[in-house]
């Protein structure tokens, strides 16, 4: 079973998100990225852009598959983790950790709490089986 910490926000699409002060971080979670495997290639979001949730934002490549990240709510990115371009194999080992994507600045600061929470996020696990 994937690891789902309980302090996080998360999507339908298997991304994750931590509150912080400077604003949201976002990563893709351990279940996305066991089901694709060695991580290989990440492409990020520039500094700077405007995101709108639900639309592509960033790319994560595996050895399996290329695969589309999504914004889980609209804002802007303040940062972007570009160590991730030397080490992809990171979001393997530790996703929810220093594996995060970027970092964006939300347009509603309430958005967030529109996201499902761990036991939402672990029974839509369960219901994909």
């Amino acid at each position: 079973m994937s690891k789902v910490p309980v302090e996080l926000r998360y999507t339908k699409s298997h991304e994750w998100i931590r509150a912080t002060d400077e604003g949201l971080v976002v990563g893709i979670t351990d279940h996305a990225q066991d089901l694709m495997g060695d991580m290989v290639f990440v492409e990020l979001p520039k500094v700077g852009a405007h995101l709108v949730a639900g639309k592509e934002c960033a790319v994560v490549e595996s050895v399996k598959a290329a695969s589309d990240v999504y914004a889980p709510v609209t804002g802007e990115v303040i940062a972007v983790n570009q160590t991730l371009a030397e080490t992809p194999e990171t979001l393997n080992s530790d996703p929810y950790g220093n594996a995060w994507l970027f970092k964006l600045r939300p347009a509603d600061k309430g958005a967030a709490a529109t996201l499902m929470d761990a036991s939402a996020y672990e029974a839509l696990l369960a219901s994909e089986g």
